[in-house]
């Protein structure tokens, strides 16, 4: 059995599926530690621990809220806190949040005695959808989001919707746009459900299915040396936005998607109607939220190029970005001008 068949495992089932895993002979002498942030420890520890008998007796570790713990003092901390409970080799870290404790538990459990088991317990649709997926993990050094980690595969990954009643519409959007990202460059027909599709429509088959297509894509390049690269549709900009904008991940990947048709439309001959219709779907979802869409002057362009430049799938100086032909059919390693950027994130004042 290979490495990506044991691990990265995505239990559908919710939190009493966990409960029926734990259960098995492979965890018997398990002991495990909860990593959860204020939110996570106020709205959804009870419901973790009682729903799930071997976690019932787990020592759980508290850290900052959001991007504010994916740094090496606060990893340094948790080492800390593990080593003074006596963790060894066959303690487990289960990481009970959204995308920024899935980074930073993962990062802790594969330096911690050489590497542990985790497992994700995602509490946000981001978290499930995208984050507690695929064994990237890792923390902001250096003002680079994610620049130092290591791909650490998750023992399991459990999906529990119940903790999506917990979210508010912030953070439901948030997650929806890295639905959209994946659809995008991935299923054409998925892709336009979600865009036509209401809130409802998430709870059910799609998000599963969104699920099951990035798990699909990791197996195949586990180590991101190929087919994996387009999942970064959008990031290479939203990165940017969201750090010079302190936007939320997912709504600055959205606002880097259009930025990415835009130039798709230019690069690649993706349909006008295409990114029209995104352009339309992506300003009435941010309406829905306290982050309307927003505009980038020349000065502000300037700044965040550096930011672009700094991406990992950059080569040779040159700006590579992955592009749609079409929805589903996405290109990878294009390069980009910095004044065809320019000209893109100028056609957001456009509306």
């Amino acid at each position: 059995m290979s490495d990506m068949e044991r691990y990265g495992k995505i239990l559908y089932g919710g939190l009493r599926a966990l409960g029926d895993e734990l259960g098995k002979e492979e965890w018997r002498d398990a002991r495990y530690f909860i990593l959860l942030d204020e939110n996570t420890f106020q709205q959804c520890l009870a419901m973790l621990v009682t729903s799930v008998g071997p976690l019932e007796e787990a020592e759980f570790i508290e850290v900052p809220a959001g991007e504010e713990c994916k740094s090496l003092e606060v990893a340094a901390q948790v080492w800390q806190t593990l080593l003074e409970s006596g963790a060894d080799t066959g303690s487990v870290i289960v990481n009970l949040g959204g995308g920024c404790v899935c980074d930073l538990g993962g990062y802790v459990a594969a330096g911690f005695k050489r590497g542990i088991r985790h497992i994700n317990v995602p509490t946000t649709l981001l978290a499930m959808v995208d984050a507690s997926i695929g064994g990237k993990t890792a923390i902001n050094f250096g003002g680079i989001k994610n620049s130092i980690g290591h791909f650490h595969q998750a023992s399991l990954i459990c999906i529990e919707p119940g903790f999506l009643d917990t979210l508010p519409r912030e953070e439901f959007v948030n997650g929806q746009m890295e639905m959209v990202k994946t659809a995008a460059v991935t299923n054409a027909a998925l892709y336009q459900t979600l865009v036509d599709d209401s809130r409802s429509s998430v709870f059910n088959s799609q998000l599963k299915e969104v699920a099951r297509i990035k798990n699909r894509i990791v197996r195949n390049d586990p180590y991101d040396h190929g087919i994996r690269h387009i999942l970064n549709f959008g990031h290479t900009f939203g990165h940017a936005i969201e750090a010079y904008r302190h936007l939320p991940h997912g709504i600055a990947v959205g606002i880097g998607m259009r930025v990415a048709m835009y130039l798709s439309v230019k690069k690649l001959g993706l349909a006008e109607e295409v990114y029209d219709a995104y352009s339309q779907w992506l300003n009435g979802q941010l309406l829905t939220t306290h982050y309307p869409l927003p505009t980038f002057n020349l000065k502000d362009i300037e700044q965040m190029l550096p930011l672009m430049h700094q991406d990992k799938k950059n080569a040779d100086g040159e700006l590579r970005c992955v592009l749609l032909q079409e929805p589903g059919a996405a290109v990878i390693d294009i390069t980009v001008s910095d004044n065809e950027v320019r000209d893109a994130f100028l056609q957001l004042a456009k509306g």
